[in-house]
């Protein structure tokens, strides 16, 4: 595993310039502006035959701005500024990515790389709008400095209210913060943040993963939130989902070139049975850059102060945890069933974070109790400061439904408390989004 993991950071190091660069990609991929007011586009598609750009600007021609191809599935295209330098792109226009697919079919895409993306009341899907705002949100206050002891309060920004609506990021600024604060908290981690078209998956079917959703505003109103937060000393963790993706190919990933794989696998392997949703190919060089790069983007861009990362047992093994029980022996940690390259990706992920971030944390939700998912990189694991206890709310709401006070085995909940990894630290809570 080690190794794996040595060789792909010894190959982003010499043919990337290293792994700063490598995860900063988001600069350049997607729609970005340039100081001189043009526009570069850059956009990954293996499958497509040509691509275009089309939006307000150009009145949605779907021919009229064609990227050029380069290799390795890239494609790029430059758009020189206007007469009088402004943006030939201007800010909350509305684009799409015209993919000419092998069959020769137009596809209207929002970019893999869009920041922000917004849904007409009278629409089903998501629109791609241009974020560019004359004056870009600045933070005023520092991260807090890296915290000893984690007192997480977990939270949704859209049901953070009494109010029979979808909450807002000024809501939760001006009237969430103020009670965590107060209620003793130092650290709140925010759900369903990346953009998902599906409310109801709580955010854990994202479509967008390098948009804010605008559910709830506006990016530089979540860097806003973000900013508070960190005036109050609270550190601020993103719920980041990189263990599947949405299956929309309207406003998603899926499909985004055509075809059946381009960030996934392909065939049965490209989809997970129970929460029908597409699995990221982690061996595919392009989709490493995709992924970092979204970690380094929450952070350098909106101020994230780490992550906890959902559904790693997923990732970690090809079974994806399906049907499949874990009793602590070392058998089902070792062996061809783990995917190596997901695992690879994570110390991958954690190494980047850890180099380039170190003040931030990354938190690990893990059913299988892989050994050394949290020690470090160097040392042959996974890298992660912390994994969630998972065991205790599971015991304690078998406790509360099942048991009378005087009933209550108190070998058995010290034994719950105290069933951990030797030397990794852990997340001890009572409930969570999934109780």
């Amino acid at each position: 595993r080690y190794s794996l993991f040595y060789n792909r950071l010894k190959n982003i190091e010499e043919n990337e310039g290293g792994l700063d660069k490598f995860s900063k990609s988001y600069k350049t991929f997607g729609v970005n502006q340039l100081v001189d007011g043009g526009i570069y586009c850059k956009e990954w598609a293996p499958g497509a035959e040509a691509v275009f750009l089309a939006g307000d600007f150009n009145g949605w021609n779907p021919f009229s701005h064609p990227y050029k191809k380069m290799q390795y599935g890239k494609w790029e295209l430059f758009i020189p500024p206007g007469q009088d330098g402004c943006s030939p792109v201007p800010h909350g226009s509305k684009l799409k990515v015209v993919i000419r697919a092998q069959n020769g079919e137009l596809l209207y895409r929002i970019s893999p790389w869009a920041r922000y993306v917004v849904r007409d009341e009278d629409k089903v899907n998501y629109d791609w709008v241009h974020w560019n705002p004359p004056q870009a949100y600045i933070h005023k206050h520092p991260s807090p400095k890296r915290l000893k002891s984690l007192r997480i309060y977990e939270s949704h920004v859209g049901i953070a209210s009494p109010e029979g609506k979808v909450a807002s990021y000024k809501n939760f600024t001006y009237n969430v913060l103020p009670r965590i604060k107060d209620l003793g908290y130092n650290c709140v981690q925010l759900m369903a943040i990346m953009e998902h078209a599906y409310y109801a998956s709580f955010g854990y079917q994202v479509t967008s993963f390098f948009a804010a959703s605008s559910r709830y505003g506006t990016p530089d109103d979540l860097k806003e939130m973000i900013d508070v937060a960190h005036s109050m000393g609270i550190t601020v963790l993103l719920d980041v989902v990189h263990s599947h993706a949405s299956k929309n190919s309207e406003d998603g990933l899926n499909k985004f070139d055509g075809s059946d794989s381009c960030f996934f696998h392909s065939g049965p392997r490209g989809t997970h049975q129970l929460w029908d949703s597409r699995l990221f190919d982690y061996a595919n060089w392009e989709v490493l850059r995709f992924l970092l790069s979204n970690l380094r983007m929450w952070i350098a861009d909106y101020g994230f102060d780490g992550f906890r990362f959902d559904g790693v047992t997923s990732m970690l093994y090809h079974h994806h945890g399906i049907g499949t029980g874990f009793s602590g022996d070392y058998n089902e940690y070792f062996g061809l069933h783990v995917d190596e390259d997901a695992l690879c990706y994570l110390m991958l992920a954690n190494h980047m974070i850890n180099f380039l971030h170190p003040e931030c944390i990354t938190i690990a939700e893990d059913v299988s109790g892989m050994p050394a998912l949290c020690r470090p990189v160097a040392e042959g694991g996974g890298g992660f400061d912390y994994r969630l206890a998972m065991a205790i709310p599971d015991k304690w709401i078998q406790i509360i439904k099942e048991l009378k006070d005087e009933d209550w085995n108190m070998g058995n909940i010290v034994h719950t408390l105290t069933n951990r990894r030797h030397e990794e630290k852990y997340i001890a809570y009572a409930e969570s989004h999934d109780q």
